[in-house]
């Protein structure tokens, strides 16, 4: 006789994705399929490893607002602040935290990482971060669904975490958490619960932070940027082992 499995029937919190208008001083730069949480850091965190404002600090105003269609998060910033002067980044809404939706050509999607300080980061620091990062993650303990992205000291306690759907979007937000807070990436190194894309490694290069470890390996382009920005990149190997690249 052969077994049937029955499917149970459980109480489960499912996860939002709305999409999300970036728009600096009245501009939009781009629509993102997000978890609408932390917009502020995201939309912060976004303009900068997108290379769209120059740094945190010129940041006057953030703001969220709800539109018939999703959501709006607004930034407003002096014009000389401004570094992308095309006034649509991105004209095509882009999927749950997609690294290249919308992006027309080559230069904007493989664009030169900036170089990194060189930090000395062990090992068993990259392991703690890792074994603690559960611990930062109380939307995807209720919904199985998210991306996290952590900030971690030299030792590896985590300062910060973001989490999003999007592993693109959580580590937006964590950047724009970072700036809120004055930590400064080349301080630490950045975790997260993904792959490693290289759009990942462009975007925690220009954090400034040394070492961006993932749980799964790198791809061939990130390595490449990588050693471009002088960044170390790590991945969980076999048992406990932490393995570098």
């Amino acid at each position: 006789m052969r077994a049937v499995r029955v499917f149970d029937t459980v109480d489960w919190q499912v996860a939002e994705e709305v999409p999300v208008a970036i728009v600096v001083n009245g501009v939009s730069h781009a629509v993102m399929m997000a978890t609408p949480a932390d917009l502020e850091d995201f939309a912060v965190g976004f303009c900068l490893t997108e290379d769209i404002i120059a740094e945190a600090a010129a940041v006057e105003a953030v703001s969220v607002s709800e539109h018939p269609k999703g959501l709006v998060a607004a930034l407003t910033v002096p014009p000389t602040a401004v570094l992308r002067a095309d006034p649509v980044l991105r004209g095509l809404a882009g999927r749950t935290g997609c690294g290249l939706c919308g992006v027309e050509s080559l230069d904007d999607a493989v664009r030169p990482p900036r170089p990194v300080r060189r930090l000395d980061i062990d090992a068993e620091a990259v392991g703690r971060a890792f074994a603690a990062l559960p611990d930062h993650q109380p939307l995807n303990r209720a919904n199985r669904t998210m991306h996290a992205a952590a900030f971690c000291d030299a030792d590896g306690a985590v300062r910060l975490a973001r989490e999003d759907v999007g592993r693109h979007n959580a580590l937006d937000k964590l950047v724009g958490a970072m700036a809120a807070a004055g930590l400064e990436g080349a301080d630490g190194f950045m975790v997260m619960t993904s792959r490693c894309s290289f759009e990942l490694v462009q975007k925690a290069a220009r954090a400034g932070t040394p070492l961006l470890a993932t749980l799964s390996a790198p791809t061939a382009l990130a390595l490449d940027l990588a050693r471009q920005a002088g960044m170390t990149l790590a991945t969980r190997g076999p048992g406990e082992s932490i393995v570098s690249f």
